[in-house]
């Protein structure tokens, strides 16, 4: 059987020492570059400092072992000890998770984590899920707020994208195919060509990965919506991989995934400043849409929001109650933002 395999293959014998050193293959489909593979790349650093060494983390970027639609297979199966996950391609295997992608009005990116972190480790339907999939979390990231860049032309309005053709995913991508636009499916990896081919007229898109994805060399206006953020993206290992590690090692993984948060936090929202000045310095034009316009997207997000607890129902979850938790948390995490403020401001 696959599974297991490459842990077990990644054992090796560190230099001038009688224990072994474990070596974990991450698969991740991002290029190595912007702010979340900056956090990811932390985490493995952070990984092999608090473990003294004791477990390395090889992450091998740019789709090198699979692709963002081929990831949970990939780590299921063995072909990575784990890797990167969005859960946007998997609407019934991550049904759970993808309650993070539904558009509840949050569009703090720390607050978003934090709930979705404390979801993804404590309600027993969603580590069981997991568990039947031989896949345990270990992480999240999210896409941070979601906006909308085009090419040749603006989102000033939710009408202005009838009859352009969109790519977006998700919920956030069914509103917009609700307000009349031609949507188009295409990875975001593949949104600079099509922007610049004239494909695709605008992207469904995260600031910080137009700067990273230098989607701003062909985009001409950036629309903020101030709606919600994608949060279904996140590091999970394969359970027979992670059955394999001690319990100490195992206590690292997830510690370090716990406050990969904070850490990812404070640099998606520098990285956001960053990109929106250097789009602006490139001369792509920023708009925020205007509260009435935002609220009629948020109007339309909430059928979409009710058929996701019919898929989880579907797919064996307690849809309701998940829902219910996960709202609680926003709120709770919301309540501690405002009361103590971000960490790393403290920091």
């Amino acid at each position: 059987m696959f599974k297991g395999i490459t842990l077990a293959a990644a054992m090796t014998l560190a230099a001038g020492a009688a224990t072994a050193q474990t070596t974990l293959i991450h698969g991740e489909a991002g290029p190595n570059r912007g702010a979340r593979a900056a956090a990811l790349q932390w985490y493995a650093d952070q990984v092999a400092e608090r473990s003294g060494g004791d477990v390395k983390i090889d992450i091998q970027w740019g789709g090198a072992l699979f692709k963002a639609n081929a990831s949970v297979a990939g780590i299921s199966d063995g072909v990575a000890d784990m890797g990167s996950v969005i859960a946007v391609y998997y609407p019934q295997e991550m049904a759970g998770y993808g309650i993070a992608d539904l558009p509840m009005n949050n569009p703090d990116a720390w607050v978003g984590m934090r709930a979705t972190d404390e979801f993804m480790r404590s309600n027993a339907a969603m580590v069981q899920s997991l568990a039947n999939q031989n896949l345990v979390y270990v992480g999240t990231w999210t896409t941070s707020q979601v906006n909308i860049g085009c090419k040749d032309t603006a989102i000033r309005t939710a009408e202005d994208v009838e009859n352009l053709k969109v790519r977006g995913v998700g919920a956030y991508g069914k509103v917009f195919g609700e307000l009349g636009a031609n949507m188009v499916r295409m990875s975001i990896y593949d949104a600079y060509q099509g922007l610049d081919t004239g494909l695709i007229d605008c992207s469904q898109g995260y600031t910080y990965a137009v700067a990273a994805l230098k989607q701003d060399e062909v985009m001409t206006s950036y629309t903020k919506l101030n709606w919600g953020q994608v949060g279904g993206l996140g590091i999970f290992i394969n359970k027979d991989s992670y059955d394999a590690l001690s319990a100490d090692q195992q206590k690292v993984l997830m510690e370090v995934g716990s406050d990969m948060v904070d850490e990812y936090g404070a640099k998606n929202t520098a990285a956001n400043e960053k990109a929106l000045a250097q789009m602006t310095e490139k001369g792509v034009e920023i708009i925020d849409l205007p509260e009435a316009e935002r609220a009629k997207l948020i109007g339309k997000g909430e059928q979409f929001i009710d058929a996701w607890v019919e898929t989880a129902n579907k797919s064996g979850l307690p849809g309701e109650d998940m829902l219910a938790e996960y709202k609680g948390l926003i709120a709770k995490w919301t309540a501690k933002r405002d009361a103590d403020g971000y960490p790393w401001a403290s920091n």
